[in-house]
């Protein structure tokens, strides 16, 4: 059996931020002090969620289960207050969690609608919790910010296939990767190079729309807290960039952008954020409604 951190014991790490989201670490700096005091909030228990899902290799579904469960259950747990408090909708944690479920077996992923549904579950739905952080309460905005995280989610899983398959955890549609085995991924030597890339490049110019219907909808969010969150997307982008700028080709070694590289994108993007209106400005629809989008 093996032994987890309950929700009952969960404490704000006012660290977790700064040592695990190092992209939006750096941008945070750009958002009025409380909200990026709230934001921090929000990532720690989005971390705890995490490391609970990741603290073992036996499947842990019920525990996490079982964990989030006290929470809705108990107005007086910490996370629960939090949510309340910051006007943010606790089904959406659910949403998340069940992502965080998936993991828990050997993951395999057969279509681009089961890809995008994942990637809403992990990372769009962190997108909407943040809306009320950042003072944004307009609804049209809820279906920008999914596609913001659901971007930067792909971005993640371009960058970490080698890693992902060595936990047995294939993200890339079957019907995108054919023959090509999760076998193949981790021994590099038995993979065929092009068959690879091909796939990279589709999954970096997918997030490539996703980023765009996200940057379209930044006009919803209020100026002192929009510039944070632009810089913290153009720096995930950035690894994005830099895979293209490798050629997509698949690499055991993990490609990440270093400081001096956030600071070039930070300055190159401050002339970008006040034409973004002029150069995003569309939304295209690439996927379906989830069920707690408009709550």
């Amino acid at each position: 059996m093996v032994s987890i951190k309950s929700v009952s014991d969960y404490r704000y790490d006012i660290n977790s931020l700064k040592k695990h989201g190092r992209s939006f670490y750096w941008a945070s700096f750009f958002l009025p002090r409380k909200n990026k005091q709230i934001a921090g909030e929000l990532y720690s228990i989005c971390r705890y969620f995490d490391d609970l899902a990741d603290c073992s290799s036996e499947n842990l579904t019920e525990e996490i289960k079982t964990e989030y469960h006290k929470i809705i259950s108990n107005e007086s747990n910490e996370i629960n207050k939090f949510f309340s408090k910051n006007n943010i909708r606790i089904a959406i944690l659910g949403d998340l969690v069940n992502g965080l479920i998936k993991d828990q077996v050997e993951v395999r992923i057969d279509t681009e609608t089961e890809l995008i549904e994942y990637a809403y579950e992990v990372a769009g739905t962190v997108g909407l919790m943040m809306l009320p952080i950042i003072l944004t309460d307009n609804p049209e905005a809820r279906k920008h910010a999914i596609d913001l995280g659901i971007a930067m989610q792909l971005t993640n899983i371009a960058r970490d296939i080698y890693e992902d398959a060595k936990m047995d955890r294939l993200y890339l549609p079957n019907e995108w990767i054919g023959d090509i085995t999760i076998e193949n991924l981790v021994n590099i030597e038995k993979i065929e190079p092009l068959k690879v890339k091909t796939v990279i490049k589709r999954l970096i110019q997918l997030s490539n729309t996703f980023y765009k219907n996200g940057f379209s909808g930044f006009k919803y969010i209020p100026f002192k807290t929009r510039l944070a969150i632009f810089i913290s997307a153009q720096v995930y982008k950035g690894i994005g960039e830099k895979i293209k700028k490798n050629h997509y080709r698949y690499d055991l070694k993990r490609i990440y952008v270093n400081n001096f590289e956030k600071l070039w994108i930070t300055l190159v993007s401050i002339p970008k954020f006040f034409l973004i209106k002029y150069i995003y400005k569309n939304y295209t629809p690439v996927r379906n409604t989830f069920r707690n989008e408009n709550l």
